[in-house]
């Protein structure tokens, strides 16, 4: 049987050690083609690039790779070139990360990693987004791997539903070992933000966003509740945004 065509993205940039770990797992299962930033774009979102040119580079960071491409724009960018130009087919999935640093509860809207899942996700492409709560780079992804890729085995064999992606996180080491993994709903939680106003030696004021991440949500089906409890949190999610349960309710509006 032919391999299935898996393309790997993310958000920390195609050096960061998630991203080459996502590429070694995925080497073991199918054929891989990488599309990914060369430099950081955490917190971008879903945004695209409008109004500057894109550039797209061949590289060689993996010698059994032939397919391996950075790309001046964002995580949502790199996905698009890859479909739109570099693929020859649809790719059988998408996988994105593996993401240094939380991509939980709120944190999913404000994420490149899962935008590029997203993305690949409106295309009619299966999609995870891989995080894991921490951001050192130095960070032990060994004991991780099985879970990537049994996780990623299941959503190849049995698919995923019409219009929704994977939000998969994974604890940190100091839970301890793994004890499974729970699909999850989003924990209701926000940051409670606030700017760090300083001045330059010019004079000139500049601010450093700063806050603190409070989770309001005592549940025990929800994402942190699991990565706090040492599971591996899969939430699913969906990007028609469009509130079901208020239509009536504006229905009822003198419009």
């Amino acid at each position: 049987m032919n391999k299935p065509l898996i393309l790997v993205t993310n958000d920390d940039s195609i050096v960061s050690p998630g991203i080459r770990t996502l590429i070694e797992i995925m080497k073991t299962i199918g054929d891989v083609v990488v599309v990914a930033p060369d430099s950081p774009q955490s917190a971008m979102g879903h945004a695209i690039t409008l109004n500057n040119t894109l550039h797209i580079d061949k590289v060689n960071l993996d010698k059994d790779l032939i397919h391996e491409y950075s790309c001046s724009g964002t995580p949502v960018d790199c996905v698009k070139m890859a479909v739109r130009e570099l693929l020859k087919r649809k790719p059988d999935l998408c996988v994105s990360g593996i993401n240094h640093g939380s991509n939980s509860s709120i944190n999913v809207i404000y994420s490149g990693t899962m935008s590029a899942a997203v993305e690949a996700g409106i295309e009619g492409i299966p999609a995870i987004g891989f995080s894991h709560l921490d951001y050192s780079w130095e960070t032990n992804l060994e004991p991780i791997k099985k879970w990537v890729k049994k996780i990623t085995l299941e959503v190849l064999e049995k698919g995923l539903p019409e219009g929704v992606v994977l939000n998969v996180n994974f604890p940190k080491e100091k839970t301890g070992t793994i004890k499974g993994a729970k699909v999850c709903r989003q924990a209701k939680a926000n940051w409670e933000e606030k700017f760090d106003k300083r001045t330059n030696p010019q004079g000139k004021e500049y601010y450093w966003l700063s806050g603190e991440f409070v989770n309001h949500d005592k549940g025990q089906d929800t994402d942190e509740w699991a990565l706090e409890n040492g599971y591996v949190s899969i939430v699913p999610v969906q990007f028609d945004l469009t509130a079901y349960h208020a239509i009536q309710t504006i229905n009822n509006w003198d419009l």
